[in-house]
């Protein structure tokens, strides 16, 4: 089994950005531009390494590699994307992994690319580029192939040498044991055994509510490889943990005014075998709740008054301060109940948010993640 953090390591140390691997700062699939950049490299990564493995490292600066990370990414329906925007979409896998100097929040992004010996390319037209592109990688950088063309392993040799060095072993393991059971020791950190093999660390904040069971601040790490598999500091999340299986779903709390509710946003299994494989499988159960439409219609022009605020600097008053901590939820709500501009204002609301405050931009990112999971699912 392949210690991520190690393969990032070895990753950093053998090369430079080159065709079998590449390093970002951070990636944005949130906008047109961002979505079509990422499909760009891994269009070309998939080509240029038609036999083995290729990966994208976020969270590393550029210059002199240092490893600053970027924040948890759960966007388990990414391959639905890769399969809506590309021909012969290659099997794209988005893992966040730990690393005991970076924040609580913070992991760097290991994507790997697995590619299927036929020749990808893009679907339809994104951003600037047009359907039918092909992709590699040329150096560090990829680029459009306008002529005919052939899959070619070069790196196979190279590649499989990196995984070797990054092989699991139990120093590692107890390692990762006891650096997780002392960063979670104020949330009740506990280990957990699968099939004699896989070892599962989770912490979390138990509260119970009418005889039920949640969890909130939930952190749950897969040992072996150092993948962090979960992470929220604001939903509920209830665990059922059974001899070869740990389950997650997470809950989401939304509402209007003074009325709210946890809804069930999304099921996680994580099933583990005897032949020392393991698989996660996700479920959306997410319903969006229907609200009357002009309890709506004011709140989102509530919303609109702020956001033209921000846009211009004037100062809020102490209802739309309260308010405000609202927006991004409440846009999600109106989008979801047919309001199809309020998806707009919500992006176009990113950058007057970062700047109002930190918490508000928490709450913003969070309310993009659930946007994520239905728009991808």
């Amino acid at each position: 089994m392949i210690n991520k953090r190690l393969l990032i390591k070895n990753l950093l140390a053998h090369n430079d950005e080159n065709s079998f691997y590449d390093k970002k700062r951070k990636v944005d699939i949130g906008d047109k531009e961002g979505k079509a950049k990422f499909l760009k490299h891994i269009c070309a990564l998939s080509n240029s390494n038609p036999n083995n493995n290729s990966y994208i490292v976020i969270g590393v600066e550029d210059e002199d590699n240092d490893i600053v990370g970027v924040d948890f990414f759960d966007d388990s329906k990414i391959q639905n994307l890769i399969n809506a925007y590309l021909t012969n979409p290659p099997i794209v896998q988005y893992e966040n992994i730990s690393f005991p100097h970076l924040p609580d929040h913070k992991v760097v992004g290991l994507v790997t690319i697995r590619a299927n010996d036929k020749i990808t390319s893009l679907k339809k037209n994104i951003w600037k580029y047009y359907g039918g592109t092909v992709f590699f990688r040329d150096g560090s950088i990829s680029m459009p192939k306008a002529f005919d063309i052939t899959l070619q392993d070069v790196n196979s040799k190279i590649v499989g040498a990196i995984e070797n060095h990054a092989q699991n072993n139990i120093e590692y393991t107890l390692n990762g044991v006891f650096d997780f059971m002392n960063s979670r020791k104020d949330y009740h950190p506990e280990y957990l055994v699968f099939k004699e093999y896989f070892v599962v660390c989770w912490a979390g904040q138990k509260k119970v509510v009418k005889d039920k069971t949640y969890f909130s601040r939930v952190d749950i790490e897969l040992i072996n490889e150092q993948v962090r598999l979960f992470f929220s500091t604001l939903d509920e999340v209830s665990i059922t943990i059974s001899e070869d299986s740990f389950k997650i779903i997470e809950y989401v709390h939304l509402g209007l005014q003074n009325s709210f509710n946890y809804y069930p946003l999304e099921e996680t299994i994580i099933s583990f075998k005897d032949n020392a494989s393991y698989h996660i499988n996700t479920k959306l159960l997410f319903d969006p709740p229907q609200f009357d439409k002009k309890i709506l219609h004011h709140i989102y022009n509530t919303n609109n008054v702020i956001l033209e605020k921000l846009k211009k600097g004037i100062s809020l008053t102490k209802t739309e301060e309260y308010d405000i901590k609202n927006l991004p939820a409440t846009y999600l709500l109106c989008y979801l109940n047919n309001f199809p501009d309020a998806l707009n204002k919500l992006h176009r609301a990113k950058a007057y948010l970062k700047s109002y405050s930190g918490e508000v931009y928490g709450i913003y990112k969070e309310t993009l993640r659930i946007l994520r999971k239905v728009k991808y699912s």
